[in-house]
């Protein structure tokens, strides 16, 4: 049964898994390479998911697991505990610069935001999970994910903010936070 899905298990999740990876990775060729693990995974133990309606929920975790997995390897995770009270909570800024960003400048902004606030990010907006199936992605509970998403958006407003600034660092009297 699972051999009969798998062609169209690639056809509508592969974009989409892509792209995050992407957000994870910051990379194309390791993107790729995570994405291509990821179905490789289903193809080796995807029976063993009783029912296919969960598949995407099943592809997004396997791909962030493998994500973490490889990066354990390679350095230990940034917890928000180890970021810096001015990186914890930026300040809010001005919406109305923000609705005149495109989407490419979004994305950028959205890569220097610390993956443990970024990976919550992209699979709310960028890939249309909800709460339950991102906590469920990230294995956290699901007022970590909101705490995530809420801090994250914080912090791409202020990295936009900051691109809308031409990158110049501007002080916050009220704060002393810089942005």
């Amino acid at each position: 049964m699972h051999e009969e899905v798998f062609p169209q298990l690639v056809e509508t999740y592969y974009a989409s898994l892509y792209r995050f990876a992407l957000s994870l990775t910051r990379s194309s060729a390791d993107a790729s390479d995570l994405t291509q693990q990821t179905f490789f995974i289903w193809a080796t133990k995807g029976e063993s998911l009783r029912e296919i309606a969960k598949a995407k929920s099943w592809l997004f975790t396997t791909l962030y697991r493998e994500f973490l997995r490889g990066r354990r390897r390679d350095s230990r995770i940034t917890a928000i505990e180890d970021l810096a009270p001015s990186e914890q909570d930026p300040p809010d800024v001005e919406p109305d610069a923000l609705n005149k960003m495109d989407a490419q400048l979004v994305m950028e902004a959205l890569q220097e935001v610390e993956p443990v606030f970024r990976e919550p990010l992209s699979l709310f907006y960028l890939q249309d999970l909800s709460y339950i199936e991102i906590a469920e992605v990230l294995s956290v509970p699901i007022g970590t994910v909101m705490s995530r998403l809420s801090r994250g958006k914080a912090h791409l407003r202020a990295r936009l903010a900051e691109k809308a600034r031409g990158g110049k660092i501007i002080e916050f009297p009220q704060t002393g936070v810089r942005s």
